[in-house]
């Protein structure tokens, strides 16, 4: 028995990658976020494939199935929305696979702040501009460490992606203008890579009141910072009069 933990993108089905695909395709078992992942992905699984839907279950019930299936030479595949490495839960059940002698691997996945770039048409990291991106969040039911309060990190400059937080829109905004003026530029992407994704832009004077009126709970990314504008320097990277040998990818 071999576990896959699969980042499955951040909406669109087609943003899956191959190795993922492969891996659904053949496999015994899925268990999915059902409230976050793409129904369309599970057009994938062969008929005989067991489905769980993770998003009525605890800790507890997803791992129970996965240990039903120790002994078996059975592929068992758990799909997370967006990338793996951020805002997931599968630290804990890396964790468990490994008390219990359980095989796996991990495919990573688009991440959500990714489809928003595309969304907006902009790049997060400008040259002139910020070199630096932070993801973060503000305190839910997982608190967020003092010394990474939103205000402390807006100090910085860099482009901030704020999850999770947008049903706190009025806090984020407030935290945020402790540390940036007032007119730093904001985007609201609202499921990402959907069919019904939603763009809002604003600044931080006006953003909470719009994403209030346009009844934004959840399923969505504030973006916050001045690459959000269309000032920036010409890269380096194809500049006639810089040479190097990273032209085939980015520059230094």
């Amino acid at each position: 028995m071999k576990v896959y933990f699969i980042g499955a993108g951040p909406g669109d089905p087609e943003l899956l990658t191959i190795k993922a695909a492969k891996v659904i395709e053949k496999a015994d078992i899925v268990i999915y976020a059902g409230s976050l992942v793409s129904k369309e992905i599970l057009t994938l699984c062969k008929d005989s494939a067991a489905i769980y839907d993770s998003s009525g279950m605890n800790l507890d019930e997803v791992l129970s199935v996965i240990g039903d299936a120790i002994g078996s030479d059975k592929i068992v595949a758990r799909l997370h929305t967006g990338d793996l490495s951020i805002y997931s839960t599968i630290q804990e059940q890396i964790d468990w696979c490994e008390r219990n002698g359980v095989e796996y691997d991990l495919i990573p996945g688009v991440s959500s702040f990714q489809a928003a770039a595309a969304a907006l048409r902009r790049q997060f990291t400008l040259p002139g501009g910020s070199q630096t991106i932070i993801l973060t969040r503000i305190s839910g039911r997982t608190l967020v460490p003092e010394e990474e309060a939103l205000e402390k990190l807006a100090k910085s400059g860099a482009t901030m992606v704020v999850f999770l937080s947008i049903d706190k829109i009025g806090i984020v905004v407030e935290k945020l203008r402790e540390s940036r003026p007032k007119s730093t530029p904001v985007a609201v992407v609202e499921r990402a890579s959907y069919s019904d994704e939603r763009i809002l832009t604003g600044t931080l004077d006006d953003i909470a009141k719009k994403v209030e009126r346009a009844g934004i709970k959840r399923q969505a990314l504030i973006i916050v910072g001045d690459v959000l504008k269309r000032e920036y320097e010409k890269s380096k990277l194809y500049d006639k009069h810089f040479a190097h040998g990273f032209r085939e990818g980015k520059a230094e």
